[in-house]
């Protein structure tokens, strides 16, 4: 059941791919044309408005819709990509200040033992 599935997915993703170029919505209309001549004979407004809306607007569009979509999410995975590189920056930048936090609070802590040898060594001198 597998194999067929993975044919399946496959031949959708190949049609897909297929349909979802302007190449292909120049063929569905070049092909919606081929009628246009009949509908327009007919002289049958609703044959006319039926041709349009079933036939040229259904047959096109949705290959233009779905070069639409291709083109958003396109889009929309450009700025995930930017984003989540500036966020792994920005990671990295606050990591980098952890670090010389750490080595800051280090060096202040060796300073206030420092000061209070210091301190000690005053007050001790002051008793004598």
């Amino acid at each position: 059941m597998s194999k067929i599935n993975d044919f399946n997915t496959k031949l959708a993703a190949k049609i897909t791919s297929g349909v979802s170029t302007m190449w292909c919505a120049y063929l569905f209309a070049a092909i919606a044309l081929v009628s246009l001549p009949s509908a327009l004979k007919s002289g049958d407004l609703i044959v006319i408005v039926a041709w349009v809306a079933q036939t040229f607007l259904q047959l096109v569009l949705l290959s233009i819709i779905m070069v639409g979509q291709n083109v958003s999410s396109a889009s929309v995975e450009q700025k995930i990509t930017e984003t989540h590189t500036a966020s792994l920056g920005e990671f990295e930048l606050a990591k980098e200040a952890r670090v010389l936090a750490g080595q800051e609070l280090a060096e202040l802590k060796e300073i206030a033992q420092e000061i209070h040898r210091l301190i000690r060594d005053i007050e001790g001198k002051d008793a004598k």
